[in-house]
């Protein structure tokens, strides 16, 4: 039953925190060191993304049957432009992100970054630029800023809305075109984490709580973007911000009070 519990726990908070500008990655190191969850492993980790990848199916089915039924039309080629810079970072840097995100030494330092970035956006004037104006200067700049959201706490969601919004894009296409963007990147990330996982058995029951937790990633995820999408469109991120300040200095703070 412990178990069960911890991977529903940590499904939701993949889901929640995938697509609210805080850090998945971060929340899940930082669960599972505080509160002392078992590794969750490679295995889990995959099935997470997938649930995740889900939500993002469902919320944007239009957008995405646009783009399998005209495979080189306009969005198509500016998520493949947006993804290249994502791949070639994520591929070259695999192992050394995959260490700071083991050890997790660096993630208070990095939500206090994800914080100001939130903040320094939406202290910005706001742009107007619509989704049919972005073009592949946008896609390549907010593709390469998501790539370097590979830091466990810096926030991927957060990153790349705040490059759109720099780059012009009004706030709810920027949202729109960031999630969008996460899918091939989640799509590419949970293909190349199956392909390691191809000769590894796996125990019947030991997929039951697996299971469990990304049908819980699917329904966080989908919970999050919707709200996501409404919170840009009509309010502000600066909540966030502060939100992942304190848990910075929080952490920051812990071996200072002997934690």
């Amino acid at each position: 039953m412990l178990v069960l519990l911890e991977h529903i726990i940590l499904g939701i908070v993949q889901g929640l925190t995938e697509f609210l500008p805080i850090s998945s990655t971060g929340h899940l190191v930082l669960f599972r060191k505080l509160f002392g969850l078992q590794e969750a492993g490679l295995l889990f980790d995959t099935m997470l993304h997938f649930g995740t990848l889900i939500a993002v199916v469902i919320v944007f089915w239009p957008e995405i049957r646009h783009v399998l039924t005209n495979p080189t039309g306009k969005l198509a080629r500016l998520l493949v432009v947006g993804t290249i810079p994502t791949a070639v970072i994520g591929l070259a840097f695999e192992d050394f992100f995959e260490e700071i995100s083991r050890t997790g030494v660096t993630i208070g330092w990095e939500f206090l970054a994800t914080g100001v970035i939130i903040w320094a956006v939406e202290s910005m004037r706001r742009g107007t630029r619509t989704f049919d104006e972005i073009n592949y200067t946008d896609a390549l700049i907010i593709g390469t800023l998501q790539g370097a959201a590979i830091l466990p706490a810096i926030s991927r969601s957060g990153l790349t809305i705040a490059g759109s919004l720099l780059r012009g894009i009004n706030r709810a296409d920027a949202a729109r075109f960031s999630f969008l963007l996460s899918l091939p990147a989640i799509l590419g990330a949970t293909v190349l984490q199956t392909l390691k996982l191809v000769r590894e058995p796996v125990e019947t029951a030991a997929m039951i709580p697996m299971l469990v937790g990304t049908m819980f990633a699917a329904i966080a995820g989908y919970v999050a973007i919707r709200w996501m999408l409404k919170i840009i469109s009509t309010g502000s991120m600066k909540g966030f911000a502060v939100y992942v300040w304190i848990l910075g200095i929080i952490i920051l703070a812990l071996p200072y009070l002997g934690g």
